[in-house]
């Protein structure tokens, strides 16, 4: 776990349930992902749906994860739209063996109930997966992701925003920085992807 820290910080410092969201597979150990996957990540998550998984269970497609909160009125809801455009283009190639995650920095009031008040306000089908963990769990992948957030005086929270693709085997491929970003790098990325 501390090479995965390590590899992965040192990566960031150069630049996650809806029934099918997840491997049906049974997790896989640890020590079956290289060090610079984050599916070694021990935390447990529950989805919007109220089911408990651990990260290493999106093993076995990509997967485009940002971090967000649901209270949030600028960022985030950018932050998503911009996930969609990706699924769009997505869908109009003819690639629809991804997965969407986000993942909630607010824990106290991403409950499950306000996560799926979420999905349901932004349309998201049930190829999209909201969670929410501990605070220590939400740093740790925070860090991994190199995504930094700190709450404000009125209580909202300051936040990067970055659109992450992962590999079928939860390793960082590309990262989007940014809001309002064409995402045609993300796109052109994921047939080699899932041809692997």
């Amino acid at each position: 776990m501390k090479t995965l820290l390590i590899t992965l910080l040192l990566t960031n410092l150069g630049v996650f349930a809806a029934p099918t969201c997840c491997s049906t597979n049974s997790p896989a150990s640890a020590a079956s992902f290289t060090d610079a996957s984050l599916y070694q990540v021990e935390s447990n998550w529950t989805s919007d749906y109220n089911k408990q998984l651990r990260l290493n269970q999106l093993r076995g497609r990509p997967q485009i994860v940002t971090m967000f909160f649901s209270s949030c009125h600028f960022a985030c809801p950018i932050l998503v739209h911009d996930m969609k455009k990706i699924e769009a283009g997505l869908i109009t190639a003819g690639l629809t063996n991804v997965g969407f995650v986000l993942v909630s920095i607010d824990p106290d009031r991403d409950t499950v109930e306000q996560l799926h008040k979420f999905r349901l306000n932004q349309q998201l089908n049930d190829n999209w997966l909201l969670l929410r963990s501990e605070s220590q769990d939400v740093l740790e992948l925070a860090a991994l992701l190199g995504v930094k957030f700190k709450k404000e005086a009125n209580g909202q929270l300051a936040h990067s925003n970055i659109i992450t693709l992962l590999n079928d085997n939860g390793e960082i491929v590309h990262q989007q920085i940014g809001l309002n970003t064409d995402p045609a790098t993300i796109i052109a990325a994921l047939p080699k992807l899932l041809k692997q």
